[in-house]
């Protein structure tokens, strides 16, 4: 019987996360429309469709750090990647508009794509050296007009806790663009929404900030060890403490 009603509960969740997903993208996608801007439909976003998300899975979110940044400025959040819950807390924790790094593949889908390429997020195609490199180019604008932009450097959802090895485009972006890299630790998600499959359990996600990483003096060809200093900030984030 428990696992039946699990299964109810988690076939309830998919269809709500679909439909209330589907709804916020309408209206986001009607404001950018009305208002030319996308300063309100992303606010929207983090204001209310991931606070919808969070409380639907029974989600906790806490967040540490707020305080060690300055939100005038644009930065290059990157952090570990557990679930696909982390975009929401993602949204949900930061104080200011922000563009996501997203794979190529999700310009394709329904919805979250017509929303992704209207809000200016930012594309990867892995496979085209010469497009990535154009994208990039693009990210870098982005972030010298004044826009944040949040990436996850492993490049996959992790398992087991373990945070993969950074790859070097975000840092890249952040050097060329002349902004700080701020570190992220996420932990919990991955229990509450698992990389794998669509099983929801209600749960504690901790976010925590660390302090920005300048870029001030770097040259491209330093993103490696960008990357490894960041790497390093975030496992010791998370080893700050379990989520309980």
């Amino acid at each position: 019987m428990s696992r039946l009603a699990w299964a109810l509960f988690n076939a309830l969740q998919l269809l709500f996360t679909l439909l209330w997903t589907a709804g916020w993208i309408c209206l986001a996608l009607l404001v950018r429309v009305l208002t030319g801007g996308r300063h309100w439909p992303l606010r929207m976003a983090s204001r209310c469709w991931a606070p919808g998300l969070l409380r639907g899975a029974g989600a906790r979110l806490e967040v540490h750090g707020l305080e060690r940044i300055d939100w005038s400025q644009p930065h290059v959040f990157v952090a570990n990647h557990q679930s696909m819950i982390d975009i929401c807390a993602l949204f949900r924790t930061l104080p200011v508009p922000v563009r996501f790094v997203l794979k190529q593949e999700l310009a394709k889908v329904p919805f979250v794509g017509w929303y992704a390429r209207a809000m200016g997020m930012v594309f990867i195609e892995r496979s085209s050296a010469r497009s990535s490199a154009r994208r990039l180019h693009a990210a870098v604008d982005v972030v010298r007009s004044g826009a944040s932009v949040c990436a996850f450097p492993e490049g996959t959802r992790s398992r087991g806790g373990r945070v993969g090895s950074f790859k070097g485009g975000a840092f890249q972006l952040a050097i060329e663009a002349g902004a700080a890299v701020v570190p992220v630790a996420i932990e919990g998600s991955g229990q509450v929404l698992p990389a794998s499959g669509f099983r929801v359990r209600p749960g504690r996600i901790v976010l925590r900030l660390g302090d920005p990483l300048s870029t001030r003096g770097l040259a491209p060809h330093d993103r490696g060890a960008l990357a490894r200093q960041a790497h390093a900030a975030v496992v010791a984030l998370l080893e700050e403490g379990p989520a309980q």
